[in-house]
């Protein structure tokens, strides 16, 4: 099947959702841009980009990886972790440090990164018009893990995370799950399975189910001020 061309300023960029047929890796389009209205578009439409260099290759996977908030699995250690004050949990303060940690974080085979600066631009004009967010993990002031995606309705879509302290990546995602519980939000969009991420209680759904849902939580008003609003209040729990 050969995957949609997409010219570059298109508007839409992409056909409406069902319009879209994955290959069996998912790959439903091939160039466009990262700019932010497209890229906003495209999650919207349950596409996500996989690299930033051109021509930049857009995935719907079937099945899809989510995670409701509420089942997200933390382990007895994490939580433990979660109410020592050794790390620090902030929202929204360093994005793109965020963005450019992750993109050199090595990974399990993979070589380089899919994070360009033309993604580091895109999304962070996001962050600027405030539909991305990120999680930051810092030891003694210093940013030793995170993650970053985009908040839209009662969706989060994660993209990466990273860090340089045991565990410090995990805490990022227990803190913004709980974050999104105290905000009704449906699921957080993990795109592809993992085991790590399967260990943590994401599931796998089909592409037809997650578009379901995806339509449900992106038809209502933006509940990221109430993520955002939530306080800690397991800190100090014994």
């Amino acid at each position: 099947m050969i995957p949609l061309l997409l010219r570059p300023g298109r508007r839409p960029m992409f056909p409406a959702a069902r319009q879209l047929r994955p290959r069996p890796d998912g790959l439903v389009a091939l160039g466009g841009d990262l700019q932010p209205d497209t890229i906003e578009e495209a999650y919207r439409k349950g596409v996500f980009p996989w690299d930033g260099r051109q021509p930049i290759p857009w995935y719907s996977p079937d099945p899809r990886m989510v995670l409701e908030p509420a089942r997200f699995h933390a382990s007895h250690s994490l939580r433990k972790l979660a109410r020592q004050e050794r790390l620090q949990v902030r929202l929204d303060t360093r994005f793109r440090d965020v963005m450019r940690a992750c993109a050199g974080t090595p990974r399990p085979g993979q070589q380089g990164t899919w994070i360009t600066g033309g993604m580091v631009d895109g999304y962070g004009a996001l962050h600027d018009r405030g539909v991305a967010h990120s999680v930051e993990v810092y030891e003694d002031g210093e940013l030793v893990g995170g993650l970053y995606g985009l908040a839209l309705g009662r969706a989060f879509f994660g993209e990466s995370m990273f860090a340089r302290r045991r565990d410090a990546s995990k805490l990022a995602l227990l803190h913004l799950c709980r974050r999104l519980v105290h905000a009704d939000y449906a699921f957080v969009d993990c795109q592809q399975d993992t085991p790590h991420l399967r260990s943590l209680g994401a599931v796998l759904v089909s592409r037809d189910a997650y578009l379901d849902a995806l339509d449900a939580a992106t038809a209502v008003e933006d509940h990221w001020p109430r993520a955002a609003a939530w306080v800690d209040e397991e800190r100090d729990a014994p």
